[in-house]
């Protein structure tokens, strides 16, 4: 928090996974929080929840980010002085089928919350973005200087992003931007009453896991082991939600009195392949998790993970939360509500 005085800070998606879990550390640090969330892969129970944990409430908006109007309005109505920006499409695949709807959504509403900021002279903002800035890096780990290249139309939204970022950063000395670009977000909050809850099947290889362990799905289906790493399967780079969150409050701080436009790594600096990611959830829920090997997915990186040190160096972050403990949390969650939020 300021030394100076109490922030009220816009959290663009605030009801998403990674959204929640960041405005309850805000509450809990002691500033305002004003969300706006059109709940089209989130849930208000998460905020209902966050409220019960903070003891604090936010100010929440329903609506959508690309309707001018309604952010004109919060602008308008609270005194906002800096933002970080969530909101936004992020599942891969249905990115290669309507890449169209990627572009108009991501893009456009980050558009539209830039030009309302710049009315109101509000210029810090710290913006979700995504190792997929990097696609397929040729060299491990990866620090903030490996060539980007995204691979799909959604790792291309954070590109455009960042790169117009960059620019509006050099168009006016007042703007300050910070790039978080993280790797795996992970776990949930150690109460086991917040954490992540997907529409449909599970993208991504946690929630899935827990689906599986909780009884809502079969087997996990692992795509390859022949995959020149220690086991066979992908690396990757996972880090506690909570972890993650704290990055967010430490970047909005470093903006008081940080220049320009600067991006960073969030991660633990260590890859897990697939099958370790298994092993751990086994032991977190007390059971071994039903898998099977099947073909390997296009389009799969096959090990990814980050150099963190520039975090650790510039915003004083770094993850306290192992692999085990990222599963231990992710489990009590999914134990705790089998059906998610719903």
């Amino acid at each position: 928090m300021s030394s100076t005085s109490v922030r009220t800070v816009l959290v663009t998606g605030g009801a998403g996974y990674i959204g929640s879990h960041t405005v309850l550390e805000l509450l809990k640090a002691g500033d305002n929080v004003v969300v706006i969330d059109n709940f089209d892969n989130s849930s208000p129970k998460a905020l209902e929840v966050v409220h019960d944990l903070a003891g604090r409430e936010c100010v929440l908006v329903e609506g959508d980010l690309g309707d001018a109007d309604t952010v004109e309005a919060i602008f308008a109505e609270h005194d906002i002085d800096s933002v970080i920006h969530f909101a936004g499409l992020k599942a891969v695949g249905e990115s290669v089928e309507v890449p169209m709807k990627y572009y108009r959504t991501n893009i456009g509403s980050t558009m539209t919350l830039l030009e309302a900021m710049d009315r109101h002279e509000v210029r810090r903002l710290v913006f979700s973005s995504s190792c997929t800035v990097y696609g397929d890096p040729e060299t491990i780990p990866i620090n903030e200087d490996t060539p980007l290249q995204a691979s799909s139309p959604y790792g291309r939204t954070k590109l455009f992003i960042e790169e117009m970022l960059r620019d509006v950063a050099d168009s006016n000395p007042e703007w300050r931007f910070s790039l978080l670009r993280y790797f795996n977000p992970v776990g949930a909050h150690e109460s086991g009453r917040l954490g992540e809850d997907p529409t449909g099947i599970p993208n991504n290889l946690m929630p899935f896991i827990m689906q599986v362990a909780v009884g809502q799905r079969a087997k996990l289906s692992v795509f390859g082991n022949d995959y020149p790493t220690r086991d066979g399967t992908n690396i990757r780079d996972y880090i506690h939600v909570v972890d993650l969150a704290e990055g967010h409050l430490k970047a909005l701080d470093e903006l008081e009195t940080g220049t320009g436009c600067r991006a960073f790594n969030l991660g633990t600096g260590t890859g897990s392949t697939v099958l370790e990611v298994v092993a751990a959830a086994g032991e977190a829920v007390g059971k071994p998790i039903p898998h099977e090997i099947v073909g390997r997915r296009a389009g799969d990186v096959i090990a990814i993970w980050a150099d963190p040190e520039k975090a650790t160096r510039e915003l004083g972050w770094k993850s306290t939360r192992d692999l085990n403990d990222m599963c231990r949390d992710h489990w009590r969650w999914q134990e705790q509500n089998p059906a998610g939020f719903g």
